[in-house]
């Protein structure tokens, strides 16, 4: 048989930029492919056509021949159609399921209105995963991988094993099941068996089928995949020892240890870029950063904050929740307002930290700015603006900011976790090794202890200066991961071997 020359991949997805988006899974499907296209891989994204999807904008059409089709859910059969659209600025295809009933509607996971997932939840997820094995079919793909993200997906990998052995557009398909975000993993009753036409006396103790009395779509999918992966080498050890990160899965996780790994997500170099970020009021690079001591003054105007204050800056762009360590920052606030430093926070939440937060801005208003919205421009300026950014999670599969800041030369200060252990290991005096500040254990000690190791860190001009122009060097590339992945789908596909 002849080699292949480049890997066929299918991606399939219930998000994606430009699309669609709730969360990062959208900007991770969104520029991920791209970054594979690059490397030779010919890439198609199966996700669903939303009612929000503009159709004529993206140039959303029908997939000629592809009507009259339908697949199994419970005791009916759910009609679907197929569109397709070149993803811009590729040769990417995006085939579209399209289905009235389950996609008719607003909301991608939830009733707008009250944020609660959808009623029909179970049959959704079904569809979907039924449509997508259908649809490749009916396009005609023989692909080398199929790249399932998040629960949503997790059937798929059952299906192609259990159902589709012997088709020859799977013949030599590989299966990854990637893990974007554990909390969510699709638990429904013991009846989605029958709606899934899954074989009833797969429900038993132990099986990929059962947990704890339900279904579990994640554990499905990490069961049945060649291949599992996460956001980060870090998380990926975190998943597997602690019911804290493992969300009750730790025990699969664990099973599938050798078959899982962890990739950093990477950022988009063309967007957060320094030299030229239109979001920013003034542009800089690494050999001249007249710019970012502008840009500085800029936010301290901004936040409301004195202007000429010689104090570092510390920046926190973040959702305002537990996770995010704002429990204790608030616990550390009065020792960290002592210092001679400055803090701007952009960001929503939980209603407990807007009013707790509100109330220290009104205490210290020459210390602590504070913006309770999202604002993209004012994201950009604080990356650009602040010396240093302040990411205190409690955990935190891969994270981005800290990675947007070492672009910008802005000096992260992090707790050890995820991907931000990863991605920040700690200065040493003179600024010539390492990228930032970390601290270990997850209270209000450590975290201002890191702080105040910055605020020390601060007064060598020198030190500082060297850190910066050297960390803005550094590659978080969308395109470094890809090919990280590119060794993981080659690991995960059956087959001939690809040519060097």
């Amino acid at each position: 048989m002849k080699k292949k020359k480049r890997l066929d991949i299918v991606m399939v997805t219930t998000e994606i930029v430009p699309y669609s988006k709730v969360g990062g899974l959208a900007d991770v499907m969104g520029a991920l492919p791209d970054a594979l296209e690059e490397l030779g891989c010919t890439i198609s994204i199966f996700t669903p056509l939303y009612s929000s999807i503009d159709r004529k904008s993206f140039d959303v059409r029908p997939v000629a021949g592809a009507d009259g089709l339908g697949v199994p859910v419970g005791e009916i059969t759910e009609p679907f159609g197929i569109h397709s659209a070149l993803k811009p600025n590729t040769g990417i295809r995006v085939y579209f399921i399209d289905s009235t009933n389950f996609y008719g509607r607003e909301g991608i996971y939830t009733e707008p209105k009250t944020g609660k997932a959808f009623d029909d939840e179970a049959e959704r997820t079904i569809f979907f995963n039924r449509a997508v094995v259908a649809a490749m079919k009916e396009c005609d793909l023989y692909p080398d991988v199929i790249h399932c993200n998040d629960f949503h997906t997790g059937l798929i990998p059952a299906f192609l094993e259990m159902e589709e052995k012997g088709d020859p557009h799977f013949e030599h398909a590989g299966t990854v099941f990637s893990v974007h975000n554990l909390a969510y993993q699709g638990s429904f009753e013991r009846d989605f068996i029958k709606k899934a036409r899954i074989d009833p006396s797969l429900f038993r103790p132990l099986s990929p089928y059962e947990f704890w009395g339900k279904v579990n779509v994640m554990k499905i999918g990490l069961s049945y995949a060649k291949k599992v992966s996460t956001v980060s080498r870090t998380y990926a050890k975190e998943i597997t020892t602690t019911e804290e990160y493992g969300y009750g899965l730790e025990g699969v996780l664990r099973y599938r240890e050798d078959d899982l790994v962890g990739i950093l997500n990477g950022i988009d170099q063309e967007i957060w870029n320094p030299e030229t970020d239109e979001l920013i009021p003034f542009t800089y690079s690494r050999d001249d950063m007249r710019g970012k001591a502008k840009n500085r003054a800029a936010l301290l105007k901004e936040f409301g904050l004195p202007v000429r204050s010689k104090a570092p800056v510390f920046g926190i762009v973040s959702r305002l929740v537990d996770q995010k360590g704002f429990d204790i920052f608030a616990e550390a606030a009065e020792r960290l307002m002592k210092l001679d430093a400055k803090y701007v926070i952009l960001g929503t939440g939980q209603q407990k930290y807007h009013e707790l937060y509100g109330k220290l801005a009104k205490k210290y208003p020459k210390t602590l700015g504070i913006k309770l919205e999202f604002n993209n421009r004012l994201a950009h300026l604080i990356e650009a603006g602040s010396d240093f950014f302040l990411m205190p999670s409690r955990y935190e599969p891969c994270g981005l900011n800290q990675m947007y800041s070492l672009r910008y030369g802005t000096i992260p200060v992090v707790r050890a976790t995820g991907g931000l252990k990863d991605t920040v290991s700690n200065l040493n005096r003179r600024g010539t090794k390492g990228n930032g500040f970390t601290f270990k254990n997850y209270n209000a000690k450590e975290l201002a202890g890191a702080v105040e190791r910055a605020v020390a860190f601060f007064a060598d001009i020198d030190a500082v200066d060297a850190a910066r122009r050297r960390i803005m060097s550094e590659d978080h590339s969308w395109l470094k991961s890809a090919k990280e992945y590119i060794k993981l789908y080659e690991s995960a596909r059956k087959g001939v071997a690809l040519e060097a």
